[in-house]
């Protein structure tokens, strides 16, 4: 199986099963003499982790990250960082009933069109467990970054949308609610139509966005390596992402290039930022905003006809443990992949530049 490894000069390749004895990654790439602080690493792994609060899956994780290599009294060594999640929770049993049967929606037939065997417990490597690793490389990547600041919080649980622009939110109440939206009295509407699925046996979808700010004019490639595309293949990356948006996204296309343009102040910044932080692939100094849509998930306690291994029609009800709506832990997860992305650049940069 390839396509394991994610970044150039920064890079993450990940591990394990959702069901087998443990998940985790190795980290390359990572400069030395970066301090870490093991809690903000510990802490995005709390904000991912299942059985967090009533709204996601009842999984019981810690989540706890033990290291390997690549760091020594605290501070990473340059070499390649180890590290290791031990799954503690498994119930394989919860997935017997699928053994044959492919789940509409689900990996499960196109993984046994690909390599002709799949790890039914879970969805093996196809779970979204797999995204733990890209949170603890995220956070180290958060804590190279230094002044560069990114904040991810739910926008939208099905119908219900935020619509106050990000310059107006605090986002220190991101994390005062289990729904991750900076809007309280809107994070208990989203909550309420949550538990109203997941009575119901159902599932729905949402939209998170995320804030990147502080970042330097001048991170990105022109071409294929645009900065705005590579951070649509990190979004895009992500289990039951179904689009992505920067900037003014589909809404600018309905507008006149004379509205939608963003004019120069003397300093080189501009009165507006339609253009999301990125112009020509190439950072321009503002911020960097886009948005992000999951789908509902998959897996319904509701019964539904599929098909099983034979090409035969058969009935099948979810069982188990699992999410109403992934959106409040996939938060960290896509503050993790902009933190790979922004490092991956900053490298690149630095690598050109010949300075750290």
């Amino acid at each position: 199986m390839a396509g394991n490894t994610f970044g150039k000069l920064f890079k993450l390749t990940t591990f394990g099963e959702s069901h087998g004895v443990a998940i985790g990654g190795i980290i390359d790439g990572c400069p030395a003499g970066i301090p870490l602080d093991f809690e903000a690493i510990q802490q995005d792994m709390r904000r991912r982790k299942p059985g967090q609060s009533k709204i996601v899956t009842q999984r019981k994780e810690a989540d706890e990250v033990e290291f390997y290599s690549g760091i020594f009294e605290g501070v990473t060594t340059g070499t390649p960082i180890g590290f290791v999640i031990h799954n503690t929770n498994q119930k394989s049993k919860d997935y017997s009933h699928i053994k044959d049967v492919y789940r509409p929606s689900h990996a499960d037939y196109t993984y046994d069109k690909k390599y002709g065997v799949r790890d039914y417990r879970g969805g093996g490597r196809s779970s979204a467990r797999e995204t733990a690793c890209r949170v603890v490389a995220g956070a180290i990547a958060k804590q190279m970054l230094g002044e560069i600041k990114i904040n991810a919080f739910t926008s939208a649980v099905g119908t219900i949308q935020l619509n106050t622009p990000y310059q107006d939110l605090d986002f220190s109440k991101i994390e005062s609610n289990v729904i991750r939206c900076p809007d309280t009295d809107l994070a208990e509407q989203m909550i309420t139509r949550i538990n109203e699925v997941k009575k119901q046996g159902d599932t729905v979808g949402g939209v998170i966005t995320c804030v990147i700010q502080n970042v330097p004019a001048g991170l990105g490639e022109p071409v294929f390596d645009k900065l705005h595309a590579e951070l649509g293949k990190a979004m895009l990356s992500i289990n039951a992402v179904k689009g992505f948006e920067y900037g003014s996204g589909f809404e600018g296309s309905k507008m006149l290039g004379s509205a939608h343009n963003d004019k120069f102040n003397a300093d080189g910044t501009t009165q507006t930022n339609l253009s999301g932080g990125v112009q020509g692939g190439i950072s321009n100094g503002m911020d960097i905003y886009f948005n992000v849509a999951f789908k509902p998930v998959a897996t319904t306690l509701q019964k539904q006809n599929t098909i099983n291994s034979e090409g035969k029609t058969v009935e099948m009800q979810g069982k188990g443990r699992h999410d109403p709506c992934v959106v409040p832990r996939a938060v960290p997860i896509v503050e993790a992949m902009a933190a790979l992305v922004i490092a991956d650049y900053q490298l690149l940069r630095r690598q050109e530049s010949k300075t750290w």
